[in-house]
């Protein structure tokens, strides 16, 4: 298990080292989104806005990750769900033409990224320490 950094008060996220990496992906795609939603706004473009907006929101396979990512980590799965459907909000604001409202979403769906970075960080633990946290929670 790594050990956490000097400090760094936030509580843990474990998770086996490929499921941290897919995590990790996926915070990478969230951000591309919102560079392209941010980039949408400045050209004006509704539509734009609403497309990447759609790749943030929430869905059922959503949904199911983000139980699994937080299936050892107590509160994880409400703040990511929160996240996803925040997000929702941004598009709905959109396909509406309403600008202030996209802008307002955005900042609400990044206030939720700031709020979770802020609560947790990755631990990447080997499989059976995955095995052993999970095998209390429902999912598993």
């Amino acid at each position: 298990m790594m050990s956490k950094s000097a400090g760094d008060a936030r509580q843990p996220l474990p998770l086996p080292a490929m499921m941290a990496e897919h995590q990790k992906q996926n915070m990478r795609e969230h951000l591309a989104a919102i560079q392209a939603i941010v980039a949408a706004i400045g050209h004006d473009d509704m539509n734009a806005v609403a497309k990447a907006a759609s790749r943030i929101g929430y869905s059922e396979a959503m949904g199911q990750m983000c139980e699994h990512m937080g299936a050892a980590a107590p509160g994880f799965t409400p703040m990511a769900l929160n996240f996803h459907r925040t997000a929702d909000t941004i598009g709905e604001a959109a396909r509406r033409g309403d600008r202030g409202g996209v802008l307002s979403s955005l900042d609400r769906t990044l206030q939720t990224c700031v709020s979770c970075h802020a609560t947790y960080r990755q631990e990447v633990v080997d499989d059976e320490t995955w095995k052993r946290l999970t095998a209390a929670t429902p999912s598993h």
